[in-house]
């Protein structure tokens, strides 16, 4: 007779939460999740908080394999590649990749997560209590201390199995520090943003290209657009806390109004009332989450970003989240649900995939903000889509090995940095695609890189 699988208690209903409960769930596991939110499907959610997200081919993966992409496709938008807008108004175009599949989706954060929680909640062995904030973690006993948001009362559960997917701010984490005596690292980034929103064109219609990320580049800030399904674009303004340009210099009416209209006039044409927008609408945290201890025995276990926060800028906060649950799965069937084993195995498994997509978010914030306007930069794309067109298994450009494969992030990048450094040297003084020696690009990379299996 099998053993009788643990009860799973899951702190946090957000998008790595719910889809993970979807996953234990379907193994046969009743999972009682407890979120610190109101249930967002009945409360209306804040202004400004909500960013849009690129859902790629590492969150499809996982979706797919659950069998929830039907459920989703209708509120996702396909993404091409990047609109940049100049301080002209002028618009170029930037495929993110060559093949049909190499699309990023646009989704929004709100309407993905409803949909996710309604999911978990269909399985039958879900349940999701709202308002449920964690107060403490008895490790020892297996107990936590839950306080009603609404009510202020205070109650205190036992746990089988405790999985921490409560976010940055993950309270599993803080608690989790306290009681080994190690810390993790917030990494505040001295950078900031606050969500606009441009609306449709009162038709239900778009008002710009609907199949792009929209960026306004700005060399030290950026503004970037997303297209949701009713035509609107969620709009969101990356800056500086300190200096020339940023949230402290820019703090009443005339000075946004005056700043949007030498940096953003068109993007201030389609949203006139960005200034007020700014104003009302809160400025929110950047940064990433080092931490060593991903686990307590086998009964703790963090998970998405409560393990690996990490900032917005290669969209991959999400993906990376559900590539999370799609690899714990993968280590239960591998384990056979050996808790003890699986939750070190996920901690070797994932951490160096999370340090690693980390530090290119990072890269990405100067390539979306700065680099796209070098034509140097856009010459080196060129020329990677040519060379990947030659030898498609060896040579991939790191932006898609990350959004389009499931070649794992710390291979990604060690393998741009490579090609990097082949596309500095073939690079160095042409200024145009037929000046590089492609043949000679396809020698350096057969020579530096081995062809890797393409899923």
């Amino acid at each position: 007779m099998s053993k009788p699988l643990p009860t799973i208690t899951l702190i946090g209903a957000g998008l790595v939460g719910s889809l993970l409960a979807v996953y234990l769930s379907q193994r046969g596991y009743t999972v009682r999740v407890f979120e610190k939110r109101p249930d967002m499907r009945k409360a209306s959610i804040s202004a400004g908080r909500s960013i849009n997200l690129a859902l790629a081919n590492r969150g499809i993966r996982p979706l797919e394999a659950i069998g929830l992409m039907d459920v989703i496709r209708p509120i996702i938008i396909p993404m091409l590649g990047r609109e940049l807008h100049d301080e002209q108004g002028n618009l170029s175009f930037l495929p993110y990749g060559q093949r049909p599949h190499e699309v990023v989706y646009s989704v929004s954060r709100g309407e993905l997560n409803k949909t996710l929680m309604t999911a978990a909640e269909q399985r039958g062995n879900v349940t999701i209590e709202f308002s449920q904030a964690v107060e403490h973690i008895d490790y020892q006993r297996k107990t936590l201390t839950l306080r009603d948001e609404q009510s202020g009362q205070t109650r205190t559960d036992s746990f089988d199995i405790l999985i921490g997917a409560d976010g940055g701010g993950s309270a599993v984490r803080r608690t989790l520090d306290q009681h080994l005596n190690k810390m993790s690292r917030e990494e505040k980034l001295p950078h900031s943003y606050k969500e606009l929103h441009i609306a449709d064109n009162g038709k239900g219609g778009f008002r710009m290209k609907r199949e792009a990320l929209h960026i306004w580049p700005r060399d030290e800030y950026m503004l970037i657009a997303l297209p949701n399904p009713d035509g609107s674009f969620t709009v969101t303004l990356f800056m500086p806390d300190e200096g020339e340009h940023s949230f402290s210099r820019y703090q009443d009416k005339p000075t946004v109004q005056q700043f949007f209209r030498e940096k953003f006039p068109d993007a201030l044409t389609l949203m006139p009332d960005a200034a007020d927008q700014y104003l009302q609408n809160p400025t929110g945290f950047l940064g990433t989450v080092y931490c060593d201890h991903w686990h307590l025995d086998d009964h703790t276990l963090l998970i998405g970003d409560a393990a690996h926060a990490i900032v917005p800028f290669h969209g991959q906060g999400m993906n990376c989240g559900f590539e999370d649950c799609f690899d714990l799965n993968a280590l239960l069937d591998q384990y056979q649900d050996d808790w003890s084993q699986v939750m070190p195995a996920f901690q070797r498994l994932r951490k160096p995939n999370g340090d690693a997509i980390a530090q290119m978010a990072l890269e990405n914030y100067i390539e979306m903000r700065h680099s796209v306007n070098d034509p140097k930069f856009q010459l080196k794309k060129q020329v990677a889509f040519a060379l990947e067109n030659r030898i498609p298994n060896t040579f991939i450009p790191r932006y898609s090995m990350v959004m389009f494969h499931h070649i794992p992030y710390v291979e990604a990048l060690r393998r741009g940095v490579v090609q990097a450094d082949v596309l500095d040297e073939l690079c160095q003084s042409a200024t145009r695609l037929d000046e590089v020696n492609l043949e000679q690009g396809v020698e350096w990379a057969r020579a530096r890189l081995s062809p890797v299996t393409i899923e």
